[in-house]
This record gives C-alpha cells, structure tokens and sequence, in this order.
C-alpha cells in the first residue's frame, strides 16, 4: 500500500468524530510494531519520529528510511511523520527523505518569536506539500505546550492559527510529557472552546498519562491526533525485563526483542481501538 498522507488521515478522522493514533518510533521493533498493532485493529496510524530520536541514531535518514519502508508495506494507511523538530535544517531534511507531515515546535520561543520561526516553515512546507502541526503553551514562553500547569487560550490559539497558517495545532489541556501513571486531569471544556476557536484539528500530545475513558472523552470534546510514546516504552521494557526474568542466560537481542514488539502491537491495536471504535 502506497503511503497515506497525514493530513488525509486526521481528515478523514475529523469529519468521522474519531481520534487517530500517532506513536513514536525508537528503533526499527517501534516502527515494525505499531503497523502490525494498525493491521490487527484494521485502524490507519502515524509513525512518529522525533528529534530526541534522531539524535539517538545519530542522524534522520536511517530512521526514516526505515519507517517508510515499513508503512509502505504495511496493509493499513500508515503515514510518517516528523515529531518536537525544533531545527529548522531538520524539517528540510524530512521533507527532502520524502516525510508528508511535521511537527515544527517553536513553543518555548517568546510568542512572537514561535509565530515568525512557525509561518517560516509553514510556508517551506506548504511548497513542498506538507503538512504542518505546531505548538502553543502559553504568551511568553515560558515553557512547551505540555509543561505541567500550562493552558493555551483559544484566543490565541485562534490568532497563532491565522498568523501561521498552520495545519493542526498541539495544545495544553493537562497532559504531560512521559507521565508513566495514567492519571492526567484532562480540562474538557477547554478542549471543546478550543476545538470552537479553531477550524484546525487538534492534538493531544502526552497521551501515555491519559485513560482509556479519558481519551475517549477527549476526542467527543475535540481532539482529533492523539500523540502517545512512553505507555508503548513501558510495555516493551516490560516484555524485555520478563524475558531476561526467566531466561537469564540469553544474549541474542532477538529473543528479547520479539516479545517486546509483540507486547507494543498488542498495545498499538487496543490504543487505535479506544480511539476509533467501530
């Protein structure tokens, strides 16, 4: 199957009142894992690379060149896109190895300052036909969108949107970053002014503290490209742990590594299910 295009996927998504899973890919298992968890939920997903993991691997185009590789055999829509890049250079990098969507994460910037880097590379982008999300915490920059107590204003999510010409837009709503309990306080009314203020889709990023019931909830309220990588994390690591538990002697990273992946398929398949429910 050819690659589906982000943008056609949170579409199709939007107009359906359903959510779309994104999931973050760490090495080739992640990547290999979320499309078998897609095909098994018969769901589209989005493979996720950050900019936290391509420093790890030392550079993009391994890692990205992978991930295509895999969504393009895989038999379910499967697109991939670039996560938290914060380098300009990067976004061209992805956009040049043949990625559809980035994230572009100018948050920190004082607000005026994330405007102008954003719109840069919106307009980069839009020549090239990709997709655009972007970030927005709170006036000043005084931390990312996903800062622990930070909530974005629909007013200024609604001005941020129609100065950067943006194509979704990732917002706090009291979600964190690698939260490893599930126990994050969701503000729905804000979700649902939000979705009101805006005509792009939203996203939720630190999905991996959110509950089941909780994702649910967030997507009746507006949500549409739920973001999630630590709560896969802790199932591989998981797999990992038990395996070596019971076969302490096994030194082939292979006998590890497949019930890791299987274990993060499982989680893929149950995750797209919570999201988009037949």
């Amino acid at each position: 199957m050819p690659l589906t295009p982000t943008d056609e996927i949170v579409r199709r998504a939007r107009a359906a009142g359903t959510g779309v899973g994104a999931f973050n890919v760490l090495q080739l298992e992640h990547a290999q894992a979320i499309v078998a968890g897609a095909e098994t939920a018969d769901r589209p997903v989005v493979l996720q690379i950050s900019e936290n993991t391509v420093r790890y691997h030392g550079a993009l185009e391994p890692v990205a060149l992978a991930s295509l590789a895999v969504a393009r055999a895989a038999k379910t829509p499967v697109a991939v896109h670039l996560d938290h890049a914060e380098n300009p250079d990067l976004v061209r990098e992805a956009v040049g190895l043949g990625l559809g969507s980035v994230m572009f994460d100018a948050s920190k910037l004082p607000y005026a300052e994330n405007v102008a880097a954003t719109r840069e590379v919106v307009e980069y982008c839009h020549q090239h036909g990709v997709w655009v999300e972007a970030e927005l915490g709170e006036v000043g920059g005084k931390g990312g969108a996903h800062t622990p107590g930070v909530r974005t204003d629909p007013d200024e999510a609604r001005a941020f949107v129609e100065a950067t010409g943006v194509d979704a837009l990732a917002v706090a709503v009291g979600s964190s970053h690698q939260m490893l309990t599930r126990d994050a306080v969701l503000d729905f009314d804000l979700i649902a002014r939000l979705r009101a203020a805006v005509a792009t889709p939203l996203v939720l990023h630190g999905s991996s503290g959110v509950s089941d019931a909780d994702l649910t909830a967030a997507i009746a309220a507006g949500m549409t490209k739920v973001n999630v990588s630590t709560h896969l994390n802790k199932a591989f690591t998981r797999a990992v742990r038990a395996y070596l538990a019971e076969h302490p002697a096994a030194v082939d990273p292979r006998h590890y590594l497949t019930p890791a992946r299987s274990a993060v398929a499982r989680e893929v398949a149950h995750l797209l299910t919570v999201l988009a429910p037949s």
